[in-house]
């Protein structure tokens, strides 16, 4: 089943890719930016944790 899963987002992914690649693009971006963003804080949340104690 899990091998099913992968294939299938593989070939929607190639099928996105050749049909909409700026489209692909823009929403690669926004989720990278989505989460740098989380990551970020994340990070913050964790440095202000540990400086609480």
């Amino acid at each position: 089943m899990k091998k099913v899963v992968i294939a299938v987002l593989v070939v929607f992914l190639g099928f996105w890719l050749f049909t909409d690649p700026n489209g692909l693009a823009a929403s690669s971006e926004t989720a990278g930016s989505g989460a740098w963003t989380a990551a970020q804080s994340m990070f913050q949340a964790v440095i202000d944790f540990i400086g609480a104690f």
